[in-house]
């Protein structure tokens, strides 16, 4: 498969304000699981190495993806790793720190949301090559940390992630990120073969919130 390497993954996290994090037990769930999202309207959904077989749910989501969608993968922590997801077609990747797959991938022309915590870690990620800031976990330190570590670099696009709840996003959309990235409280069981009917619903919910904040 192609990779789309004109991609703007920071523009487009701007626009979308989501990400859909995929991490499930069952590769069936996972891509019935994104495949649900994306036709509800989240057009930007990474599927986490921790799934199984999770290049193949990259590529089976990259083959049902609406125009406009980027399908990327998550847990990219290895130079092997990188080259595993590029086969698949993934358009983004993502990191949970700084690690040897961020240069790897802007070598290949993959943009990367890095994670990071400290102020030092998204700077170095910055400078391996990273499009992006995964703040990460973010929740230790809520929207004030967020907003505190965003101050001395108003430059670096920043993602909050990690247990960011329905009722926190408007909290680190205010405090500066560019966009939120959703796991369990967006996806709950349906990436291992749970409810899609019940994430149907979440994902509108959330849509709903991210769409009155873009409105503002």
């Amino acid at each position: 498969m192609v990779i789309n390497m004109t991609v703007n993954l920071t523009a487009e996290l701007a626009d979308a304000r989501i990400l859909a994090v995929i991490r499930g037990t069952d590769t069936a769930g996972a891509i019935a699981a994104g495949t649900a999202l994306l036709e509800e309207g989240v057009r930007i959904v990474e599927v986490a190495l921790t799934t199984p077989d999770a290049p193949r749910a990259v590529e089976a989501l990259r083959a049902v993806a609406p125009a406009g969608s980027l399908v990327g993968a998550g847990t990219v922590l290895t130079t092997a790793d990188v080259a595993d997801v590029a086969a698949a077609g993934a358009q983004f990747v993502v990191t949970p720190a700084v690690v040897e797959s961020i240069p790897e991938a802007a070598r290949r022309g993959i943009p990367v949301a890095a994670g990071a915590f400290t102020p030092t870690e998204a700077y170095t990620a910055m400078r391996m090559g990273a499009s992006a800031i995964k703040v990460f976990p973010v929740s230790v330190g809520g929207p004030a940390y967020l907003r505190a570590v965003r101050d001395p670099f108003p430059d670096i696009p920043f993602v909050a992630v990690g247990g960011v709840g329905l009722d926190d996003v408007p909290g680190y959309l205010r405090a500066g990120a560019i966009a939120v990235g959703v796991g369990g409280p967006l996806v709950g069981d349906a990436a291992s073969g749970g409810d899609l009917a019940a994430l149907r619903a979440r994902a509108r919910t959330y849509l709903a919130a991210v769409g009155e904040w873009t409105r503002r």
